[in-house]
């Protein structure tokens, strides 16, 4: 049996179509590296977005050279370490194919070697973007909303005179009526509020950023609720907010434009740097009610800087808007997102502009 019938058939259908100035994005030609190669070999580490940085200029856009439909960028789980990436360029438009369940021996030459596939990601199929980079944001938030922090269970009291507590300790919580035996709590420590930068007066909340301090478990509930601190990553206090544990999945989904022209602001940057850099978590004022979901590709802009006047009559310029970097969102809440910063140029800042591709 030849390598070329083994050639698994282009994933059909072109990447849904999108109205507006969202499709227009989807209208221009795929710009291929200048030295993309004829076939990738796929090793472990790889991402989805890292291997069609290889053949395209514009990695957010691989859905489109592999001609993928609207389920497929759902659940992308079809690559693996070991297959064979190859570029075709014989048609009008280059597309990317896979020869599956093959091997490349010691002489280069690809062989067959049939194997059962699972799209379970855990059982090794290539992500789309580096999960080792949002998988502490995958289950324990770094902004919650507002009305959530205001009514969440809090840790208020210890069996002692103490305020503080670590891994091993008993505490008691109040306003806990879905607590129950054996349940898993995480501690937070509220921060600062985030405003939105779009309001000219600076005063609507959009959320909290929260500190992640430790697990609790529930021990014997009641109207004051015993619990056990299992973890402590920081001491954890009186006060300490509480958020039930939950198993957050990763939705594997490939790179899409947002459905809508969307215009944003970074307000917030994982761990409060200054500036952010490559695989570093930012949260955006913009979320599902504004039309982004999960893998959603937004552009981020450095602002631009005032330039000096030489005198008073001189009107306000400032530079251009730079583009500084893609941002792949991976978790969304109602009026906020959580978004990975990929190939970035510049720094990102606080107050920088998202829009879209």
């Amino acid at each position: 049996m030849s390598v070329t019938t083994t050639m698994r058939k282009t994933i059909i259908s072109l990447l849904f179509a999108l109205s507006g100035t969202t499709g227009l994005a989807y209208a221009d030609t795929l710009a291929l590296q200048d030295s993309a190669p004829d076939r990738y070999v796929v090793v472990k580490g790889d991402t989805l977005w890292g291997i069609s940085g290889h053949f395209l200029k514009q990695p957010w856009r691989w859905p489109e050279i592999w001609n993928m439909n609207r389920e497929q960028i759902k659940n992308p789980h079809w690559i693996y370490p070991g297959d064979v990436v190859v570029l075709d360029r014989s048609g009008g438009t280059p597309r990317l194919k896979l020869l599956k369940n093959e091997r490349v021996g010691s002489n280069g030459e690809a062989k067959l070697s049939p194997h059962v596939r699972s799209s379970d990601m855990d059982n090794g199929a290539v992500p789309s973007i580096p999960l080792t980079s949002i998988r502490p944001f995958l289950d324990k938030p770094l902004v919650v909303e507002e009305n959530e922090l205001l009514t969440a269970p809090r840790v208020a009291a210890g069996p002692d005179d103490r305020v503080v507590f670590s891994a091993g300790e008993k505490v008691y919580a109040v306003d806990m009526p879905d607590g129950q035996i054996g349940q898993v709590w995480q501690a937070y420590r509220p921060s600062q509020p985030l405003f939105d930068p779009d309001d000219p007066e600076h005063k609507r909340v959009i959320g909290h950023e929260v500190t992640y301090l430790g697990d609790l478990v529930v021990e014997k509930t009641g109207d004051v609720t015993t619990m056990r601190v299992q973890t402590a990553k920081e001491e954890i206090g009186v006060g300490a907010r509480l958020v039930k544990a939950t198993e957050s999945e990763f939705l594997n989904y490939a790179p899409h434009a947002p459905q809508g022209d969307i215009h944003g602001k970074v307000v917030s940057t994982y761990g409060g740097v200054a500036e952010a850099g490559p695989l570093t978590t930012l949260v955006i004022n913009r979320g599902a009610q504004d039309g982004i979901d999960v893998g959603s590709v937004l552009v981020t802009w450095k602002a631009g800087r005032p330039i000096k006047k030489e005198s008073k009559s001189e009107p306000d310029r400032f530079t251009p808007a730079e583009r500084s970097g893609n941002l792949f969102v991976y978790r969304v809440f109602p009026k906020f997102a959580y978004g990975l910063l990929l190939d970035s140029t510049e720094p990102v800042n606080i107050a920088d502009e998202v829009t879209s591709p």
